[in-house]
């Protein structure tokens, strides 16, 4: 399954010259995984209520040409691999008018309980929930909306 939202770029979203700011990028990434994981019927309050949180372990963001201030972008995320231990999200970042990649990231989370204790294994309500989301990467999910 993939998620696709689409932004325009705001003054807020750049710095003095008009690109884009490198905080900008991670916050658009940020939401299109709470999306996907929201689409896949996962909420990550309900988690945390239960005992669960999702922090991010690594990422990887390759910077590859900068959003302008006014350009209209679309971000997209999909599950790149899963398995008991960790989620990898792959996300990119590209032009609406043109296709043009500006970015390319992967971030890997894994589950642990509120007091910061890695699961060993990703919690059974995790793994129903995420891996149709693998399985069906050929499926897309639309929602667009403005950030």
């Amino acid at each position: 399954m993939k998620h696709t939202f689409e932004t325009r770029v705001y003054y807020s979203d750049t710095d003095a010259y008009g690109v884009v700011w490198h905080g900008a990028y991670l916050r658009w990434l940020e939401k299109g995984r709470v999306d996907l994981c929201n689409a896949l019927g996962i909420d990550l309050v309900s988690m945390k209520n239960m005992d669960v949180l999702l922090p991010v372990t690594n990422m990887n963001v390759k910077y590859k040409a900068s959003v302008k201030l006014d350009d209209t972008v679309i971000i997209e995320t999909w599950i790149e691999k899963f398995n008991s231990l960790s989620v990898t999200f792959k996300q990119v970042i590209k032009s609406k008018d043109t296709n043009k990649i500006f970015i390319e990231a992967l971030f890997d989370v894994v589950a642990i309980n509120n007091d910061g204790k890695l699961y060993r294994r990703m919690p059974e309500k995790l793994q129903k929930s995420l891996e149709p989301g693998v399985e069906k990467s050929d499926k897309s999910l639309q929602v667009c909306c403005e950030v």
